[in-house]
């Protein structure tokens, strides 16, 4: 495996056109759910993704062998997943897209925290728990701001950001599964295949049970169907997976909490939603957060290096 190398000016465009994409999806869910309910185009958009993926695999001839002791972590990632986009989809009837965004975007802070316990090497600093402090102050404070434009009750809209919040939590538990278990050696197309299908089966039955199961079939529905299936759920994952084999992770990462960011803009600027400034300072509070436990190890690295190269000039 070659050196990762370090972001470029195409890495960075494409890690931003990224980042919009995702931070859209939530957005694209919200405007068309008087004509589809978030949690079936979910599932719809698992299928179509999950076929096009086995379609691609087939095409490349490759093999999934699962091991005996993978079969139940397995089965867990695909519930988990699918936990996570049900308390998602069901947010989005609750709150505003930007702060289903945000919400859902706390998910390092619960995988720095189980994987914490969970892999001896994965062991947070003081720093790191100074991180998880400041996205709880931040997750306090935005809970105690406003929701969107509509007028919606401060009931529902703290409903809906509750249900984002464990939608984090449960992507959360879906990254230490797969980092404590046999599933991180496997390729990640693999993993994700587990996870598509586990949506599809899970929330389809959800959906039906529900009653949430129809659909205005208006042109701006199938546009949002297509947007998810093939667009966020198919061609996203292939880009980044496919800049994670070139740029280093760490770095990406990074870029990657411009998504939040994102989602709130896009929330205001095409749906109208309330920009709450006590919401948007629980959101600054929670990216530091997140920056501090997850930019952690990429900035002790930069520290030592930076540290190296003045004691080196200081001898010569």
């Amino acid at each position: 495996m070659g050196t990762r190398q370090s972001l470029d000016l195409f890495a960075i465009g494409t890690m931003i056109i990224f980042c919009v994409v995702m931070a859209g999806q939530q957005v694209v869910l919200k405007a068309v759910t008087e004509d589809i309910a978030p949690v079936f185009q979910i599932a719809l958009r698992s299928g179509i993704a999950g076929i096009l993926l086995i379609m691609l695999i087939l095409f490349q001839r490759q093999k999934m062998p699962l091991a005996r002791e993978n079969r139940l972590p397995a089965i867990m990632i695909g519930t988990l997943f699918s936990l996570e986009y049900l308390f998602l989809g069901e947010a989005l009837k609750y709150t505003s897209a930007g702060h289903a965004t945000v919400f859902l975007y706390t998910s390092p802070i619960f995988a720095a925290i189980g994987l914490h316990w969970k892999v001896p090497n994965e062991r947070m600093a003081p720093l790191q728990w100074l991180g998880i402090l400041v996205a709880f102050v931040g997750v306090m404070i935005a809970f105690l701001g406003g929701g969107s434009s509509e007028q919606t009750s401060q009931e529902n809209i703290f409903w809906g950001d509750m249900l984002a919040l464990l939608a984090g939590a449960a992507w959360g538990a879906t990254t230490v599964i797969v980092r404590s278990t046999g599933l991180g050696s496997l390729p990640a197309r693999q993993t994700l295949l587990y996870q598509l299908l586990g949506a599809f089966a899970i929330l389809t039955l959800w959906a039906w049970v529900t009653d949430q199961t129809t659909i205005n079939p208006t042109p701006e529905v199938w546009a949002s169907l297509m947007f998810h299936g093939v667009v966020v759920s198919f061609l996203c994952f292939l880009v980044w997976f496919w800049l994670l084999t070139r740029y280093k992770a760490s770095q990406l990462g990074i870029l990657s909490f411009l998504t939040p960011v994102f989602g709130v803009l896009l929330g205001s600027v095409l749906l109208g939603e309330k920009i709450d400034p006590q919401f948007i300072l629980g959101s600054g509070f929670i990216i530091s957060g997140i920056l501090l436990v997850s930019g952690y190890g990429w900035g002790i690295s930069w520290w030592n290096k930076r540290r190296s190269l003045n004691h080196s000039g200081s001898n010569q």
